[in-house]
């Protein structure tokens, strides 16, 4: 560590908070800053606590030093999870999201000084960091207070940290992330504000609380959007796994969706019973649950797990999607991890990790090792649905780094149960294959889903939006349809597919239906499906339902390929969830409808808004063969 802020240049505000503050660090890697984390490092708990003009004190978290990393808690249940919305924009271009102006009715400006007044009385942790990866991503500066270490720890093990001795004399940052807690209850009444600034050379990001994930997480993939708007390409919200069969086929499957929507389960292997066998699903209305058993799956090699970069570089085929890594380390949630052995792989690597860990909404003691399966309580007998880890890509087992060509690229929804009694959008199958244009019009809705751990909402069904990251993006909601568009266009021999997660139809089947598709498309390989195979799904937006389907000779029954044959839910209750989907769609898509939507995609939204059936989404990409 050191207190010298001559790496800063073409910075004079961030300088001149630096000479006035009481005092600062400059940390050079991770480790100085997990010494941090506790206040200093003979503690072993630390209370982050600050004083408010009314002259109370509020704790904002409560951190201690475990044997396997940091473990972080916050006091108030709704700081335990991200809330959807939280961005706001702070400048005056142009911008589909809230803007600072229209909602409180006065320039940000003035409370930008008052930020920096904040700021300039506290003792300050500072560092350097790359948004992105290194050969694409941008330099980048974090101005934290000292006593909220924590989350410096937390962004430094997301986005990496770079040591002032390899900083050049020419490092100018163009991203700067503000942290200033205490302003979420003087100005924001408790809410999780975080301001995107968007000047002409500095991309600045104040955040006004001290949960990472809609600042230090989502507010650099904010940036990373906004360098792609400008340059004309995509930074999708996605996991991506590399899986070699045994018989060592390799097939790239790359995962997107709304949070919740199994992107990080996309990495790991199915979740088995003691007997090795796999729960297919639970009947919730007979109460009959069905078992597969296959002797071996197959092996995985991670990508990403939640951000991902498609800039022109790395595309070697146009033909295929190319995708790389965006981040330093994966924020994965732990929330289905509820006792010992239901991830071996993933509580050897927590519990005894190569490098230390930052664990949230896990409770732990000092000096104990954290246990992922052990959630905080958000209130007596009801865990907190969003525990996460954050995990160095380095040591996470065999995972890849260069860039990967995708085979499947398919989009996850958390979906309720279906019955006659209470009909839901919860009809999709076990997966459902999409023509590219309809896969194009999945994620220009984006659902949220049903009961999601990640974010605060009320339970409805909610568009996350284009590509499912909208909630993180500044810019305009059309150009991100259109570079999407591009990409499905270009893209002719990558292939599309739709999972649920949670239910199907009358069967829970939490992420079962993600593992088996991912295994089965797998041991298929490039191989097209032949008429006989597949046959239009009674709701058009669900694309082809699998007639039949089995994985090493065990039969996949028909109830979970085709919801509308469970006599739990019938043709009925079916149609009634299929409305549920159709006027979904309908009043989410007609945002897009402006001058400046591609002419091809105004033809797919009519399409759509005239109901139009699967061959008709087919016609518009011909060179993609679905069989």
């Amino acid at each position: 560590m050191n207190t010298k802020h001559d790496f800063l240049n073409n910075t004079p505000e961030l300088a001149k908070i630096l000479d006035k503050c009481p005092s600062f660090i400059v940390a050079d890697n991770v480790e100085q800053l997990i010494e941090l984390s506790c206040g200093n490092p003979e503690n072993d708990s630390y209370e982050v606590k600050y004083d408010l003009p009314n002259n109370k004190t509020i704790t904002e978290a409560n951190v201690v030093r475990v044997r396997n990393g940091i473990s972080v808690n916050y006091p108030e249940p709704y700081m335990r999870r991200r809330d959807p919305d939280c961005m706001i924009i702070g400048d005056d271009k142009p911008s589909d999201k809230p803007k600072f102006k229209e909602r409180y009715g006065k320039e940000f400006s003035g409370l930008r000084t008052e930020t920096f007044d904040w700021l300039v009385k506290q003792d300050l942790c500072v560092f350097a960091f790359r948004t992105g990866h290194d050969d694409v991503g941008e330099n980048a500066i974090a101005v934290v207070p000292l006593n909220g270490a924590f989350f410096g720890f937390g962004l430094a093990m997301l986005q990496g940290i770079i040591s002032t001795k390899d900083i050049s004399e020419d490092f100018i940052p163009k991203s700067i992330i503000y942290v200033a807690p205490t302003f979420r209850h003087t100005h924001f009444d408790g809410k999780q504000i975080v301001v995107h600034n968007r000047k002409e050379h500095l991309y600045e990001i104040f955040a006004y609380n001290l949960y990472p994930g809609p600042s230090a997480k989502k507010g650099v993939y904010g940036v990373l959007i906004d360098k792609g708007e400008h340059e004309g390409w995509v930074v999708p919200h996605c996991s991506a796994v590399q899986i070699i069969t045994p018989y060592d086929n390799v097939i790239t499957f790359m995962h997107e969706g709304a949070s919740g929507s199994g992107k990080s389960e996309m990495l790991e292997q199915p979740h088995r019973l003691l007997d090795g066998r796999m729960l297919k699903g639970y009947n919730l209305v007979t109460g009959e649950k069905q078992y597969i058993e296959i002797p071996r799956t197959c092996e995985l090699k991670p990508v990403c797990d939640d951000m991902a970069l498609c800039t022109p570089s790395i595309q070697k085929d146009p033909k295929k999607l190319w995708i790389m890594d965006a981040e330093n380390g994966w924020f994965l949630r732990i929330n289905h991890i509820t006792k010992y052995g239901t991830d071996p792989n993933l509580e050897k690597l927590s519990t005894q990790p190569k490098k230390p860990l930052f664990f949230l909404n896990i409770d732990a003691a000092p000096n104990s090792t954290a246990l992922i399966w052990e959630h905080t309580e958000d209130a007596p007998g009801k865990p907190c649905p969003n525990p996460r880890i954050i995990v160095p890509r380095e040591i996470y087992p065999d995972s890849v780094s260069e860039p990967v060509a995708i085979n499947y690229r398919s989009f996850g929804v958390r979906t309720p149960p279906c019955t006659k009694e209470n009909p839901s959008y919860g009809i999709i199958g076990l997966f459902h294959i999409l023509p590219p244009a309809l896969a194009w019009l999945w994620r220009l809705v984006a659902p949220r889903g049903f009961s999601n751990p990640s974010i605060v909402d009320d339970g409805s069904m909610a568009s996350e939006g284009v590509g499912s990251y909208w909630a993180f993006s500044t810019g305009l909601r059309v150009n991100q349809a259109n570079l999407l568009l591009k990409q499905f266009e270009q893209n002719i021999d990558t292939k599309y597919v739709l999972i649920p997660n949670q239910n199907i139809g009358a069967w829970k089947t939490g992420f079962m239906p993600q593992w088996l598709t991912r295994d089965y498309l797998a041991r298929r390989g490039l191989a097209k499906f032949n008429k006989e195979q597949i046959k239009a799904s009674r709701c058009s937006l669900l694309g082809y339902s699998l007639k039949s389907m089995r994985i090493e000779g065990v039969k996949i029954g028909r109830e979970f390929l085709e919801v509308d044959t469970q006599p739990e839910v019938g043709q009925e209750a079916y149609d009634k969830g299929a409305k549920i989907l159709n006027d979904f769609f309908r009043s989410n898509l007609s945002q897009f409808m402006k001058p400046e939507l591609n002419k091809v995609g105004r033809k797919i939204i009519e399409c759509c808004l005239d109901n139009g059936n699967v061959n008709d989404y087919a016609q518009f990409s011909p060179n993609n063969k679905i069989y």
